[in-house]
């Protein structure tokens, strides 16, 4: 309640709000035609954290593996854990944003020992370098919470996106032995010049790559056999794994085990997507299997709880293939081969040219997705991001941008990803930090309690958050320009017998504002501005506003 008091004056003071109607407009209103929103997929708001930086909601879950060797800036556990992120979604902080669906860092156990990667020791605490699949990290907290989580979600309309990782383990430490050579190859490394030498490889020194070519049928390794045991819990694994496969009809071959693995926590807990990690470096074959799997475990949770069903959406699944972007369509280019990954298990790809093509002017930027979407990638998505956990080279790596940033983010067709930290600016510039940590600082809550700019911030992303979830036309819309100058846009989204049309300007002077509404809204019609919440009526195509904004967000009542 602080920040949100905090909040709410310093939006006053930076807007310079004159009466009532427009102070309103500072705290998101969900309008009652958003509780009929279907929830689409291709215009998700995905809100992307790493849970040990996020909020520590247990801290006598901070030590509960010794993990405590010395550690470059920023390499070791800082605390957070799934319980914080339940009292942000409790205290409705995700709601405010327009946040729909929540996606995760790895919650499987990790190694427990670090490794020195030439910045002092480093420990898994980005959830990438597992131990154990079958485990939640008990630093991250424990499968209660983690059920408690997508359930709490859930109630207020939230999705929950898991990472899953196929493609490796964990480094090997002291304390965390090399699964069996049946299982991980640990040479050569990768030289990354062919489609070959991005696969059969590790990805760095030390980071046991899985056979995930491999068919072949291998045993359980010896290490989740005693840890199994030791937990009081291998015969159930064991049973569990038989039913799998018996099933499936699959071999016992490492890439199926871990499917297993990861497939559970759809059935156990009824998650609704996962973001696949390091897809490239597999074969293709492996992520259409994949999707196969988790497509199953999610229709056998929804036919044995279907109270607990949201909606007839498919299983989800975003992939991280390093290097793609949306102007590459459906294929992905190493050189001696193309793949089409949208064939091969995802409805959608992380879309890493959005960070430069960011730079574009609006116009350019949103129509050239519109017309990607609607065309070349019809039926598919592309998930873009302005900053990320391991990009050196964001849109605005100096926090010098910030508006324009949430604002190109948020309105560009597509799936949105607000990294943690962009709508209030955590720094991206750690001091003493190395390579990807520096993208990894712990959230900058405290700066809410005396940044304006930073509650200015925050506001924007609410207001243009909860505008966009509640209007799919905006991420899954057909983009048309109405105006260019003053520069006004309208997204139109039809789905079976679900119509949402809107109207957006952008760089509109501050005071009064004449905006043409096209045809999108009738004369008569009585429509609101999302972001200042005043309400006006159409008059000869076309309402006028007087606003301290720059921005109308136009919707109908």
């Amino acid at each position: 309640m602080k920040n949100i008091l905090l909040t709410l004056s310093a939006s006053l003071l930076f807007f310079g709000c004159k009466c009532t109607k427009e102070v309103a407009a500072k705290q998101p209103t969900t309008t009652q035609a958003s509780t009929q929103t279907p929830f689409i997929w291709e215009s998700a708001n995905v809100y992307f954290l790493l849970i040990d930086r996020f909020q520590n909601g247990n801290p006598e879950n901070d030590k509960i593996i010794n993990r405590n060797k010395p550690t470059g800036v920023l390499r070791g556990f800082e605390g957070g854990d799934i319980r914080g992120v339940i009292q942000k979604l409790d205290e409705g902080y995700f709601t405010n944003l327009g946040i729909n669906a929540i996606w995760m860092t790895p919650v499987v156990e990790q190694i427990h020992g670090s490794v020195d990667e030439g910045t002092g020791n480093t420990y898994g605490f980005h959830g990438y370098w597992t131990k154990d699949w079958t485990a939640v990290d008990p630093s991250f907290g424990t499968k209660e919470d983690l059920k408690e989580l997508v359930e709490k979600a859930h109630a207020k309309g939230i999705r929950i996106m898991l990472d899953a990782v196929i493609n490796h383990t964990g480094p090997v430490t002291e304390l965390d032995p090399a699964y069996p050579s049946d299982w991980v190859r640990t040479s050569p490394k990768c030289t990354y010049k062919s489609y070959d030498t991005y696969i059969n490889c590790t990805l760095v020194e030390n980071l046991p790559d899985v056979l995930t070519e491999s068919n072949a049928n291998v045993a359980l390794p010896p290490m989740l056999i005693e840890k199994w045991k030791k937990e009081g819990r291998y015969e159930q694994e064991v049973a569990e794994l038989d039913a799998f496969f018996k099933k499936t009809g699959y071999p016992r071959a490492p890439k199926y085990y871990i499917m297993k693995w990861l497939s559970d926590y759809i059935t156990d807990y009824g998650i609704d997507a996962y973001r696949v990690d390091t897809v490239k470096h597999t074969r293709e074959d492996v992520w259409a299997d994949f999707k196969k799997v988790c497509d199953q475990a999610f229709t056998d949770f929804k036919k044995k709880n279907p109270e607990k069903v949201l909606d007839n959406n498919d299983f989800f699944t975003v992939g991280e293939v390093y290097g793609y972007n949306i102007g590459a369509k459906k294929q992905y280019d190493f050189g001696d081969k193309k793949v089409d990954y949208y064939a091969n298990g995802f409805t959608g790809l992380i879309n890493f040219d959005f960070r430069n093509e960011a730079k574009m002017n609006y116009e350019d930027l949103f129509s050239k997705y519109s017309n990607l979407l609607q065309n070349d990638l019809k039926g598919n998505t592309v998930m873009n991001y302005v900053t990320s956990h391991d990009d050196g080279y964001p849109f605005d790596k100096k926090r010098e941008k910030i508006f324009e940033a949430g604002t190109k983010l948020l309105l560009t067709p597509g799936i949105s990803q607000v990294y943690y930290g962009d709508e209030i600016a955590r720094s991206l510039e750690i001091e003493g930090a190395q390579g990807d940590a520096t993208l990894r600082s712990f959230m900058n809550w405290d700066d809410l309690s005396f940044d304006r700019i930073k509650n200015q911030l925050l506001m924007h992303y609410k207001l243009l958050g909860t505008f966009r979830s509640n209007h799919p036309a905006v991420g899954a819309g057909v983009h048309q320009m109405i105006s260019q100058s003053p520069y006004v846009f309208s997204r139109t989204y039809t789905k079976g017998n679900f119509n949402d049309q809107v109207v957006v300007g952008l760089d509109l002077p501050k005071g009064p504002k004449e905006i043409s509404v096209g045809t999108i809204f009738a004369n008569g019609t009585k429509i609101r501005d999302a972001y200042s919440n005043l309400s006006v009526i159409v008059e000869n195509g076309k309402v006028n506003l007087d606003t301290n904004f720059t921005i109308v967000l136009l919707e109908k009542l």
